[in-house]
């Protein structure tokens, strides 16, 4: 463990091949995941891949499904700290993007999510969503404020249908995540 600012773990070390990589912790919601991007960026981080979970929205998009984020649109008010107007969305690096599609191959399908303030209830969501999350939107809109290529891929935890993805499985693919992430970064 490298740190514990602000209450989140963070991690930092060499991998087996040699490279540093540093894995960080962000908290709940946009504005927590916002400044522990901007503390990231002044200890010199240029590249981040955002793995997280989120709500599946409509049938294709059950519980267990990785979503790379193609675009991340703005469904609550604190976007607009992070420079995406409400409704409006913000993409991910197109590097990061490509990396992340031939890493992970099938087991992910690219796809718009919505980030919310608050995510217990989505009541209107964007029909073209295939999920919801917390932070997406943030981490991207901030990344780009602070010239940092950003990508995200999330977990549906959650179907439309209230289904949950049980914890082994959720660590399953968040491992799964984690090494096509690293691959992404480290190349």
């Amino acid at each position: 463990m490298s740190n514990h600012a602000r209450g989140l773990w963070g991690y930092t070390g060499r991998t087996a091949n040699g490279p540093e990589l540093t894995v960080q912790a962000t908290g709940m919601g946009g504005p927590s995941a916002a400044i522990v991007l901007a503390d990231l960026a002044r200890l010199g981080v240029r590249r981040a891949v955002r793995i997280g979970t989120c709500h599946g929205l409509g049938p294709d998009s059950p519980a267990g499904t990785l979503l790379l984020v193609g675009e991340a649109l703005a469904g609550g008010g604190s976007a607009a700290a992070f420079g995406v107007a409400g409704g409006a969305g913000v993409a991910p690096d197109p590097e990061l993007l490509g990396g992340l599609r031939d890493e992970l191959g099938g087991d992910a399908i690219e796809a718009r999510i919505v980030s919310l303030d608050t995510i217990h209830r989505v009541d209107d969501p964007p029909p073209e969503a295939a999920g919801a999350d917390l932070q997406t939107v943030a981490v991207l809109g901030r990344a780009r404020q602070l010239e940092i290529a950003t990508a995200a891929v999330l977990i549906v935890s959650e179907g439309e249908s209230g289904e949950r993805l049980p914890d082994e499985q959720l660590e399953t693919a968040a491992k799964r995540c984690g090494q096509a992430a690293a691959a992404v970064l480290l190349t």
